[in-house]
């Protein structure tokens, strides 16, 4: 089921990343290759947020792509797909404002940036917006009940 409307399937998303927290990301490197690590991005709404070291692998590989792709599972098997366009915020004001974010929302999805960085402006600090150019939702249960996924595209 196709969906132009991210309000369609919001609740809904917000509930299962909620729930499951961390994701399996994946990149694809300067030779093509995919590479997979495990994070966990805050979501506001259909945008989504993950802080890291700005000369990570992960840094390097979307250099070259601007592409990443979040997975998420539960043992349940619900799982989330969302395909997204990969960009730094560099502007020091949004940094901040990411920062608490990250430090003032509830664990397991939030946590304090200052385990890994000085501050904001730490020139190793980065924090990656996700805009989705697709998001699924699917499961098990739908596919017993021939229930087709749940998909948006903006």
């Amino acid at each position: 089921m196709a969906t132009g409307s991210f309000e369609e399937i919001r609740a809904e998303f917000e509930r299962r990343v909620q729930k499951i927290v961390w994701c399996t990301v994946a990149t694809v490197d300067e030779r093509g290759r995919p590479r997979s690590r495990v994070l966990h991005p805050i979501w506001e709404g259909a945008v989504g947020w993950i802080a890291t070291g700005r000369r990570s692998r992960k840094a390097k590989d979307l250099a070259h792509t601007p592409y990443l792709s979040c997975a998420y599972w539960t043992p349940e098997h619900e799982q989330i797909y969302a395909e997204c366009r990969a960009e730094w915020e560099d502007r020091i004001e949004e940094k901040r404002r990411l920062w608490d974010l990250f430090k003032t929302t509830p664990a397991p999805m939030g946590y304090d940036p200052g385990l890994f960085w000085k501050d904001a402006a730490d020139p190793d600090c980065g924090f990656l917006r996700l805009t989705p150019w697709r998001i699924e939702l699917s499961s098990l249960q739908d596919l017993f009940t021939r229930t087709p996924p749940r998909v948006w595209r903006p």
